[in-house]
């Protein structure tokens, strides 16, 4: 089993008075093993950089504790926590070079000057900003001082790096470059790494797990496929994907061995009711209504199925969206191919069992996917 580097135990932040002020992070609990990539992934205003703050120590802790090494270290100032962060305002010393930014860390180690040298060339080539390697911050772009703090983080010698959204200044060319390069850099040395992104572009290609945050609360902490393929909530389910899930109510019948989903204006979906398991069976029967999810990608064009309306149809160069009227809403689905399909067309769509979300209205939390009932 692999070594915990990181522990969050209960973790709150509150902003002002603990239970009067501005709740930011709640009750958060979470492992992070040595050599993984986590990604905390949310959209702004969802805690996720109050976490990463409270890790590093620029930020108290309200409630709980936080460990590295089995080490408590949340009353510890961040000088002596050994990590190494990327700051999101990139932080760098303006009176020294970027050379120097990046291997200031390095020169406390006693490390021989052909040595350190060695290390800030390696790191500049990988991060594509060896030829600014001579100039100050203020006379570099945005994007690059982004990089060359990121630099100076990933060259430490740390327990953690902390990376709060290290590449939203990059355009999307670079960015996906180096999405690449970092992840084989961190992998290469063995490195512990957090990243905060609201971009799950970035957490999937980065991380090795994801803990997917929505007001101040972890609402699933799961690898990337499982997120998507499994996710544990409504929320979740909608928030990663792209495009994302398709969701509607349903209320569910089973009579004459068929599963009936009624859905609005009129549209019933039916299935025999043996592509069902009996647990599964019963945990709908018992719910009765349910929320209905499924991934565009999942939604398949046929000559019988339910009906839609096309409403929209895009050619993004690599593969289609189109979106259609269906059962009191739309659905959006993906294909491969150029599709020639006009606003108005009529279509007809099929919904395969084994790619079906169901949730519960009532909590929002996810009941089966597939036909695999949860817990």
């Amino acid at each position: 089993m692999s070594e915990v580097m990181l522990k969050l135990d209960r973790v709150d932040k509150f902003y002002g008075l603990i239970d009067h002020g501005v709740h930011a992070v709640r009750d958060i609990s979470m492992e992070v093993k040595k050599g993984d990539i986590v990604a905390l992934l949310g959209s702004s205003g969802c805690g996720k950089t109050s976490t990463l703050r409270m890790v590093a120590g620029f930020e108290p802790v309200s409630r709980g504790s936080i460990s590295i090494n089995g080490r408590e270290i949340h009353h510890l100032p961040p000088v002596k926590r050994n990590v190494a962060m990327a700051f999101e305002g990139y932080s760098l010393y303006p009176t020294v070079t970027v050379r120097d930014n990046i291997a200031f860390a390095l020169k406390s180690g006693n490390l021989p000057a052909t040595e350190v040298a060695r290390k800030v060339e390696n790191v500049a080539e990988m991060l594509e900003i060896s030829n600014i390697l001579d100039r100050y911050a203020t006379s570099i772009s945005g994007g690059q001082q982004q990089r060359a703090s990121l630099a100076r983080a990933l060259i430490r010698d740390a327990d953690l790096h902390l990376l709060d959204e290290p590449m939203g200044q990059l355009e999307p060319q670079l960015r996906t470059l180096l999405r690449g390069r970092i992840k084989s850099y961190i992998k290469e040395r063995g490195l512990t790494a957090i990243l905060v992104t609201h971009d799950q572009t970035e957490a999937n290609a980065l991380a090795d797990r994801i803990a997917v945050m929505e007001d101040g609360e972890l609402q699933q902490y799961a690898s990337p496929d499982e997120i998507k393929e499994a996710p544990a909530n409504l929320f979740t389910g909608t928030f990663v994907g792209e495009p994302p899930m398709n969701v509607f109510p349903a209320t569910v019948t089973v009579a004459d061995a068929m599963v009936t989903l009624e859905m609005a204006d009129g549209l019933v979906l039916t299935y025999p009711a043996n592509a069902f398991p009996d647990d599964l069976l019963a945990r709908l029967v018992e719910l009765q209504q349910i929320t209905l999810g499924v991934r565009p990608y999942s939604v398949k064009r046929s000559e019988k199925g339910a009906p839609a309306v096309i409403v929209a149809n895009q050619w993004l160069g690599d593969q289609t969206h189109i979106a259609a009227s269906f059962a009191g809403g739309a659905l959006v689905l993906v294909e491969h191919d150029r599709t020639h399909l006009s606003v108005g067309d009529q279509i007809a769509v099929n919904l395969e069992p084994s790619d079906l979300h169901v949730f519960n209205p009532a909590t929002g939390m996810a009941v089966s996917h597939g036909t695999e009932l949860v817990g």
